[in-house]
């Protein structure tokens, strides 16, 4: 099976620009800035996607994220910061290898937008509802 791009970064093939790195999370710049500091922590042991990672795994990855976060608002003077994490293809996963994208935010006008519509009328939420609770 051929690596995928984050585990060639993880592997030191290709070069980033490394913010923070431990044993089991690596953070590093996106090449693509959404916003100024956009930054993706990912986990390096290779996990598909957000729903196979270890619950002590995605604790690790989640506290990177907030650090990272608290950190572009604090140095970057970021007003908010989106955390997101795409799975699979239908939810816009484009590197098939579970990671988080920090994303600082500076104001509305900062090029990155976030649109959810509102199906209320649309939805029967206690048949939806029951449909979730028994696959937890």
């Amino acid at each position: 099976m051929e690596k995928d791009i984050f585990c060639k970064i993880i592997d030191g093939e290709i070069p980033s620009h490394v913010v923070y790195e431990d044993e089991d999370v690596i953070a590093i710049l996106d090449i693509s800035q959404v916003t100024k500091g956009h930054t993706l922590v990912i986990c390096k042991k290779h996990y598909d996607t957000f729903l196979s990672v270890p619950v002590d795994i995605m604790h690790k990855v989640m506290d990177v994220a907030q650090r990272i976060g608290q950190a572009q608002i604090a140095g970057l003077h970021a007003k908010g910061v989106n955390i997101l994490t795409n799975c699979y293809e239908a939810a816009g996963q484009s590197v098939p290898h579970f990671h988080v994208h920090v994303i600082p935010r500076y104001e509305e006008s900062d090029g990155f937008q976030l649109e959810m519509k509102n199906n209320e009328g649309s939805v029967n939420l206690p048949a939806l509802c029951n449909d979730i609770k028994i696959n937890l």
